[in-house]
């Protein structure tokens, strides 16, 4: 699989016309191949004002390394980001209220901050299509070139593990603070980009423990998922 997602990159780096995208698709290349132990990663949130995203907007990335198998909080970041017009009604979920992202950054700076966190790195995200969805569709509006993201879902995992048990889900089995709750991990306040992410990296770390040596687990293995 590492093979695979190599050649996958090489390809994209090769047909991209930006040179910010071909130099953060190779950087990726070498973590691809690595075993989950020695892999650098980055656990990654966003909060938003909707789900939809071609109308709604990004209002908060929340990123935590995870290196070697440990969360790096000293290295944890989180940053608002200014929008155009209100929050709105989505204010009640994530609890950002317009005022607040005056003190933001524009989109334009928060997509520049998190190339440059994230580039050799391998994103880390609980229900990764909706986030990737996001940053994706923000990447092309501020470079004018689309990428393919890259991300090991924990949501993806534990439905798989899941799955193994039972033929049928119940309604919120996968949400993040349920399957939190299956490995005994602390209850955090939800909705909130740099706890989300802080919430899906320790989900990760608990869930690949469960798999077994983390010498022989390959992030090839976590990788393809889906």
């Amino acid at each position: 699989m590492g093979f695979v997602l190599r050649s996958q990159l090489c390809w994209r780096a090769f047909v991209s016309r930006s040179d910010v995208t071909k130099q953060y698709y190779r950087s990726q290349m070498p973590a691809v191949s690595q075993v989950f132990s020695e892999a650098s990663l980055m656990a990654v949130d966003l909060e938003m004002t909707g789900l939809d995203t071609h109308s709604d907007q990004i209002l908060s990335i929340g990123l935590i390394p995870i290196e070697k198998g440990l969360l790096q909080l000293n290295r944890a970041e989180q940053r608002l980001i200014q929008i155009n017009g209100s929050v709105g009604h989505s204010a009640t979920i994530h609890g950002i209220v317009d005022h607040q992202l005056q003190a933001g950054v524009s989109l334009d700076s928060a997509i520049e901050w998190f190339m440059e966190r994230t580039r050799g790195k391998l994103l880390v995200a609980h229900h990764s299509p909706l986030d990737l969805g996001f940053l994706q569709v923000a990447i092309k509006q501020v470079t004018g070139e689309s990428i393919k993201l890259l991300a090991i879902d924990t949501l993806a995992i534990e439905r798989k593990r899941l799955l193994r048990k039972q033929d049928v889900l119940k309604e919120g089995t996968l949400r993040l603070g349920a399957c939190r709750a299956r490995y005994g991990l602390p209850v955090y306040a939800a909705h909130n980009a740099l706890v989300d992410a802080l919430a899906c990296g320790e989900l990760l770390l608990a869930q690949a423990s469960a798999m077994g040596d983390t010498q022989k687990l390959t992030i090839g293995e976590l990788l393809s998922v889906k």
